[in-house]
């Protein structure tokens, strides 16, 4: 099966009832690649269309799920995508082909791919006190899409050959070839991170996003303050803060323009949030 199916199935089974096809993700088989062999001319890359932009995410969304799949609770899955689906429709980019699930990572994360794919890991979703929050978590990922942040890394580094003519081909030869060459750059992106810029800029516009959806704009800042006070030797934050600002200077850099949001009066939704996260929480406290 194609990446894109096999990624397109996995997320319908998480917003239906079955996860069955999620339950499967473990079994990709990866494969690095030599980032020199396919690097060319990077500095004469044409822009990428978005239907190859979404293609590229299949593949990068395939690998995350590859090494961690999406967890197996329905219910909170058709959850999180909901919320997801609403802040997405908020942004500059409503019609891309948005997906949103809660991988099985004690981690505590969230990551973005092109073309619409976002993942929370389930480390996150036990961080989170209510709706508001998620949202702030989902607004800052859904910006970094819209602003297009991992393509434009992508794009700085050795993808010249897989971003050129006939990315976009709907074969299964081709989808399997994009994602065995993609999960090289994939897992190294992931591992490094994006620059601080683009971090604080999702910051700033995932605020305003979940206040465009109805939610307490200080969702975002609620859930940085708690990692702030967070254990910084705690293993399950390693990649989080090796790979983003540490949350206090975010919140630094966030507090100017918060300010011009304090008139806005917004619920949390913390009961509908604990409802539909409560199998999450009491296997948590086995």
């Amino acid at each position: 099966m194609s990446a894109p199916r096999i990624l397109a199935a996995a997320f319908v089974m998480a917003v239906t009832a079955g996860l069955a096809a999620c339950q499967q993700g473990g079994g990709f088989k990866i494969q690095n690649v030599d980032l020199g062999a396919i690097a060319k001319g990077v500095g004469n890359l044409r822009d990428v269309k978005e239907p190859e932009e979404i293609k590229i995410g299949d593949g990068m969304a395939e690998t995350l799920l590859g090494a961690s799949p999406l967890l197996d609770d329905a219910e909170l899955q058709k959850y999180v995508n909901e919320i997801g689906m609403w802040v997405a429709l908020q942004s500059e980019r409503p019609n891309l082909p948005w997906h949103f699930g809660v991988n099985s990572s004690d981690h505590i994360n969230a990551f973005a791919a092109p073309g619409g794919y976002i993942i929370v890991t389930k480390g996150m979703m036990r961080q989170l006190r209510n709706e508001a929050e998620l949202a702030g978590v989902l607004a800052h990922e859904v910006s970094h899409v819209t602003r297009k942040h991992h393509l434009n890394a992508l794009k700085k580094t050795a993808l010249a050959d897989l971003l050129g003519e006939g990315l976009a081909a709907t074969s299964d030869s081709k989808n399997s070839e994009l994602v065995r060459q993609l999960a090289g750059p994939t897992k190294e992106l992931y591992a490094r991170g994006l620059d601080k810029g683009d971090e604080f800029e999702a910051d700033r516009v995932g605020v305003v996003l979940a206040a465009r959806a109805g939610y307490d704009p200080y969702g975002l800042p609620a859930v940085l303050t708690t990692l702030a006070t967070a254990d910084p030797n705690d293993n399950f934050l390693s990649l989080l803060y090796k790979t983003h600002p540490l949350p206090q200077v975010r919140l630094d850099k966030l507090a100017p323009g918060l300010a011009t949001l304090d008139g806005i009066k917004a619920p949390l939704n913390a009961t509908r949030f604990q409802l539909h996260t409560r199998k999450l929480r009491a296997a948590s406290s086995q």
